[in-house]
């Protein structure tokens, strides 16, 4: 009987309703008259609930996720009318269609999904969401609407609603309460229309310790030991999506210090970090990485943080950073680690330099881990160890399966952590680098210093129970 519209105008929340009494969650600040409006119109008693800001805005969001949808006939505001931010609590009047963007921002959000997919095909428009990693779809909505979808996320990003045959790239931020999301659009034109996917990005996130990563304590303390050093280079390596930057943000929680200058180029900022430089990379107006690293050189960094090495003129002038007095961290696409080398002199950096500031490479990917709340111990059969890379069962395991439940969505998986292989520069590696040894010779003086692969990683976490064999083996496909 009360729309949803007055519980967000109001700050308030319905929660249990009985034939008899309604309870309905406030602030501190929310005016006690109020509640007499509400018993009135309910028609029945109206018992306040305390809560927090968070609760209530954790609330709001599940209440707004609830209401259905009409799915027919809609039209575009215009652009001067819509501001940089859009807030999904307050924002839920309007076209159909923009209701219906505003939950699929709040329903991906929910699901901590951190793409979403809006796919044309000949009948209809599929919308799937990637959450850790993998996708699932999530909803379909008739063919007719996309070109609205499509125009409505332009209008937000501020993007050319005319043009319709070539990429478009944009961005928008979006509000629910206290949370900011930015969000990366690419637009590309298909055969049945225009296929959107948004990367979101939690602006307000904190940065995870090596531990959250799911770093275990050797490779972590070899890690610590060079970041020690007050000169060099650190490279994180991995596919796109592996978090690489997440680490890297990790590393940097470990340097800074009131007494160290930490400066960073990123495209785009993914964590605001107190203490630390950040500069946004905006090729628009030419500022590379490469000229953003010029710049920032001159400012008397102790630490540099460069979001990722792409070309070779970056490349050379972070090795030229690494050996000029400064702590170069960096991130670099290269499937293992002994491949980082190989790529730098791919990208034209000298092996005598490079030999001379590599400290260490980190390759690693993500795997999901397990529902804490519905994953159940299993006896793996002896045949299934060989999916990881083991031809007899270890001596300790304890290995899970999974569920699904209300807390992962019927998935079985809650969040993920990193599988690592770090490959620490020691002075015989350092030769091979300087006389341009590929990445398996590389490879093999690494195992003599106590590397572990990536899927020997992957198998010492199934053993520990922080994920299921048949996702590390799914996992190991992409080394």
């Amino acid at each position: 009987m009360i729309p949803v519209e007055f519980w967000q105008r109001h700050r308030m929340l319905p929660m249990e309703d009985t034939p008899t009494r309604l309870e309905v969650g406030i602030l501190p600040e929310t005016p006690r008259e109020l509640l007499e409006d509400i018993r009135l119109q309910a028609g029945k008693d109206v018992k306040p609930v305390l809560l927090t800001k968070d609760q209530l805005e954790d609330g709001l969001r599940r209440l707004v996720l609830k209401e259905s949808l009409d799915s027919t006939g809609s039209h575009i505001e215009d652009a001067d009318a819509e501001s940089a931010m859009l807030d999904l609590l307050h924002d839920v009047g309007g076209a159909p269609t923009v209701r219906l963007v505003n939950q699929l921002f709040l329903e991906a959000m929910e699901l901590r999904a951190s793409d979403i997919h809006i796919e044309p095909f000949e009948n209809e428009t599929a919308v799937r969401l990637r959450i850790d990693g993998v996708l699932h779809e999530k909803r379909r909505v008739a063919q007719k609407q996309h070109s609205e979808i499509s125009a409505r996320l332009k209008v937000l990003s501020r993007l050319d609603l005319a043009e319709n045959r070539r990429p478009q790239d944009g961005r928008l931020q979006v509000r629910s309460g206290s949370r900011v999301i930015d969000v990366r659009l690419s637009i590309v034109p298909t055969l049945y229309g225009e296929r959107l996917v948004m990367r979101l990005l939690e602006k307000n996130a904190q940065a995870l310790s090596l531990e959250q990563l799911g770093t275990l304590d050797t490779i972590q303390k070899s890690l610590m030991g060079a970041l020690e050093h007050t000169y060099g280079m650190i490279l994180i390596t991995g596919p796109t999506g592996s978090g690489k930057t997440t680490t890297l943000y990790s590393l940097l929680d470990k340097v800074k210090s009131p007494q160290t200058n930490v400066l960073t180029v990123e495209d785009p900022v993914e964590y605001r970090m107190h203490g630390v430089g950040q500069i946004q990379v905006n090729e628009r107006i030419g500022l590379s990485f490469a000229s953003g690293l010029r710049s920032i050189l001159r400012q008397d960094p102790d630490v540099v943080m460069i979001g990722e090495i792409r070309d070779s003129e970056t490349a050379n002038i972070a090795v030229n950073a690494a050996l000029t007095g400064h702590l170069v961290l960096s991130t670099l696409h290269t499937n293992d680690a002994p491949s980082a080398s190989t790529r730098l002199l791919d990208l034209k950096v000298p092996a005598f330099l490079l030999s001379s500031c590599l400290l260490g490479v980190l390759a690693q990917r993500l795997v999901r881990r397990l529902c804490p709340q519905c994953a159940q111990s299993y006896q793996p059969a002896e045949n299934e160890w060989a999916k990881i890379g083991l031809q007899r069962p270890p001596a300790q395991f304890d290995c899970r399966l999974p569920q699904g439940c209300k807390a992962c969505f019927d998935t079985g998986f809650r969040g993920r952590f990193g599988i690592h292989e770090w490959l620490p520069v020691t002075m015989d590696i350092s030769r091979l680098i300087a006389q341009e040894a590929d990445a398996r010779r590389l490879r093999e003086e690494a195992r003599l210093v106590g590397m572990s692969s990536l899927l020997e990683d992957a198998a010492r976490k199934v053993c520990l129970g922080w994920t299921s064999l048949d996702e590390a083996a799914r996992a190991a496909r992409s080394m």
